[in-house]
């Protein structure tokens, strides 16, 4: 007697992608549990180098995928990462763009995603020969509707002079009015047209100060991490990250060097911060560091509890 499918599928679910594969060849109703669940999370790392300058895992599943249109309804999560190996010479990106266009024709297909990571390396180091001139990641995401999407981050690569994001980022963003958790890892600029009704239930966000000072006004905001450099953090965008509608409680600071200013700006403008994780960039002691801003934070009640978790303490000049 055959199996249900229901029992197979909770079997399956236990199993590892390798042992998975295995049992998907072992008849056509094991190969038709096993492909659902298979391509219903996909995680996909290609190195680029000199000799393999193509993304050819990421290829390899757009064409797999494209011939078995009908596990498009079970897609859930998508995480692609390109990286250069840097102990080659830099790989010619060119095609790399065919290559988003290609990934983009299949991620648009996944409507029912409910997480979605895209690092596209040195994909944005190029200039377009012609066309729009947009963002890789811009390549992939443009047109795609995902009504169902919790948690979405995007970024390549970046240096002076790359092609930055165009208002199809924030087109992209206005969709998914189910997105809690988003990481612009090379977004530098604000999205300053981004709706006000956007992203309703976004609660975390990774990325520059700018970008959060565009994108936290009116959100429910509660987890903020940080990245770029500390000089990026200022009078002008910090006071704008406090204009979420409930109170800002984890702050995440460890990729970025802190110097005390920082500090003592943040238990101005942020007195509901009840976590702070960072990263010291000090020739000074962290008594020192701490001075000047313990008797601010007493002073203030709503900040009253403070848990601090340093990530890295460095001892150098600044």
């Amino acid at each position: 007697m055959a199996l249900p499918n229901e029992l197979l599928a909770a079997i399956f679910h236990e199993l590892d992608p390798s042992t998975l594969t295995v049992a998907a060849r072992v008849s056509s109703h094991f190969n038709a549990v096993a492909e659902r669940i298979l391509y219903s999370s996909i995680h996909i790392t290609d190195i680029l180098s000199e000799q393999s300058p193509y993304p050819l895992k990421t290829l390899w599943w757009c064409q797999a995928i494209h011939r078995r249109a009908h596990l498009f309804e079970y897609a859930r999560k998508l995480h692609i990462r390109w990286q250069s190996d840097r102990s080659t010479p830099p790989v010619q990106v060119q095609h790399l763009l065919e290559a988003c266009e290609q990934l983009g024709a299949v991620v648009q297909c996944l409507v029912p995603l409910e997480s979605l990571d895209l690092f596209l390396g040195p994909a944005n180091l190029v200039r377009r020969d012609q066309g729009l001139p947009i963002h890789a990641i811009e390549s992939v995401i443009r047109g795609c509707q995902f009504t169902h999407l919790r948690s979405c981050s995007l970024g390549a690569e970046s240096g002076k002079g790359v092609q930055p994001y165009t208002p199809i980022l924030t087109s992209f963003l206005v969709s998914p009015t189910t997105l809690r958790y988003l990481k612009l890892s090379d977004l530098r600029s604000g999205l300053d047209d981004l709706p006000p009704n956007a992203l309703p239930q976004l609660s975390s966000f990774r990325g520059s100060a700018d970008a959060a000072a565009s994108i936290l006004p009116g959100r429910p905001v509660q987890c903020l991490s940080l990245v770029g450099q500390d000089s990026d953090v200022n009078r002008e965008n910090l006071p704008r990250m406090t204009r979420t509608t409930v109170p800002l409680r984890y702050l995440d600071l460890s990729a970025m060097s802190i110097r005390p200013m920082l500090l003592r700006n943040i238990s101005t403008y942020l007195p509901t911060v009840e976590s702070l994780r960072m990263k010291l960039a000090l020739r000074h002691t962290l008594h020192y560091s701490f001075s000047g801003i313990v008797s601010h934070l007493h002073s203030t009640s709503a900040f009253y509890y403070l848990l601090i978790c340093i990530a890295f303490l460095t001892y150098r000049e600044f």
